[in-house]
């Protein structure tokens, strides 16, 4: 079966053809090895995907008939992505929180007072 296809009927990627284009950007590796959508996938390969800032590693187990559902996904791989890549997306998501919103504009007349106290404070 062709990578993209498993990567769609294994539901790593919501529509087959968004499966081709992370194979065509590089963000998939068989056995070390960028490829291509058409690379055929085999029982014993493993597989690095790389999505929302997280390498997840797998390897084949089995080829699928067609798409499955995802109760039935570990049947066709076995996960084995390091605890490490989940925390690492923790911590990003809480640096976040220290920041403005996108799209919120110019800061309001509450955050500039407090932004004029926060520079013009005296050290102790």
């Amino acid at each position: 079966m062709r990578i993209d296809k498993y990567l769609w009927s294994t539901r790593y990627f919501k529509t087959r053809n968004i499966a081709s284009e992370a194979c065509k950007k590089g963000h998939i590796r068989i056995n070390g090895q960028v490829v291509k959508p058409s690379r055929e996938v085999y029982p014993t390969d493993k597989v690095i995907v790389r999505k929302d800032q997280i390498n997840y590693e797998f390897t084949v187990l089995d080829i699928p008939e067609s798409r499955v559902g995802a109760k039935l996904v570990d049947i066709y791989r076995k996960d084995t992505t390091p605890k490490e890549a989940f925390e690492h997306n923790e911590l990003l998501k809480f640096s976040k929180d220290y920041y403005r919103k996108k799209g919120t504009g110019r800061p309001t007349k509450k955050d500039r007072r407090e932004i004029d106290d926060y520079l013009h404070e005296e050290p102790e």
